[in-house]
C-alpha cells in the first residue's frame, strides 16, 4: 500500500492526498482526497486508473458493420461486440490516461487491433475517421475509450492474430437492420459497442431504423 499527499490543482481540483492499494500493468486502485470546483469541502473517493482504449467500428463497402464474439470472464458470458483494446502505457496509459487528441500512434493501435481482432483491415483506398472519446464509467474510473470508423474494410490475407488472454470465437459482418435488432433485443448490452453505434448515427454514418429487417 503506497500512500502520498500533496495538493495538485487542475482547473479548480484540488488533490490534497492519494492512497494507492493495488497496481498492475493494466490498472490502479487509488483513495484520493479532493477538493472540487461547485464544493470547497473535502470529499473521499475511491478511483481505478485505468489504460485508454481504442474501439474500432469496421464497416465495409455495402454498410455493414464487423463484430467479434467474445468470452467475457467477469459477466460470464459470450457476447457480440467492436473490436477494442488498450494503449500501451507511453501513448495514453495509466500515467497519462490520454487527455490529448488521438495522434498517429493511437490511429496505429486501432489499425492493428482491427488487424488481430477480426483478421479484416482497412482497404487501401480506405479511411480510419476519428470519432472523439468517451468514459466508460466515470463514477469510478477515468478510463476513456477512443472510437474510430474504419472504412471501406476488406477481409485480411493474414487472417486474425488474437492475443493468448482473449478468447475470441466468432466474426461476423452485420446489416444495419440486423445490428438494430441486436439492440433492441438487448443481444448487444456492452458500452464500447453501444456507445460508438450512438456517435455513428449522431455522426449521420450510420442509420437504425427502430423495426429495420436485416
Amino acid at each position: 500500500m503506497e500512500s502520498r499527499s500533496g495538493t495538485r490543482s487542475e482547473d479548480g481540483w484540488l488533490i490534497l492526498s492519494t492512497e494507492t492499494h493495488f497496481a498492475n500493468a493494466h490498472l490502479k486502485v487509488v483513495d484520493v482526497e479532493m477538493r472540487t470546483p461547485a464544493n470547497p469541502k473535502p470529499r473521499s473517493w475511491t478511483i481505478v486508473h485505468r489504460k485508454a482504449a481504442v474501439v474500432i467500428a469496421p464497416m465495409t463497402r455495402d454498410g455493414k458493420l464487423v463484430l467479434i464474439r467474445q468470452e467475457r470472464l467477469p459477466i460470464r458470458e459470450q457476447i457480440w461486440e467492436m473490436p477494442a483494446g488498450q494503449i500501451d502505457d507511453d501513448v495514453g496509459g495509466i500515467a497519462d490516461p490520454g487527455h490529448s487528441p488521438p495522434h498517429p500512434t493511437i490511429e496505429a493501435v486501432a489499425l492493428r487491433e482491427l488487424r488481430e481482432e477480426t483478421g479484416w483491415e482497412l482497404a487501401e483506398d480506405g479511411q480510419l475517421i476519428p470519432l472523439g472519446h468517451y468514459f466508460t464509467s466515470p463514477g469510478f474510473t477515468d478510463e476513456r475509450g477512443y472510437f474510430f470508423l474504419a472504412r471501406p474494410v476488406q477481409a485480411g490475407t493474414a487472417g486474425h492474430a488474437h492475443d493468448a488472454s482473449e478468447s475470441i470465437l466468432d466474426c461476423r459482418s452485420f446489416s444495419p437492420g440486423e445490428l438494430s435488432r441486436m439492440i433492441r433485443e438487448n443481444e448487444i448490452r456492452d458500452a464500447n459497442t453501444l456507445s460508438i453505434c450512438a456517435r455513428l448515427i449522431g455522426g449521420g454514418y450510420l442509420t437504425l431504423a427502430p423495426n429495420a429487417s436485416p
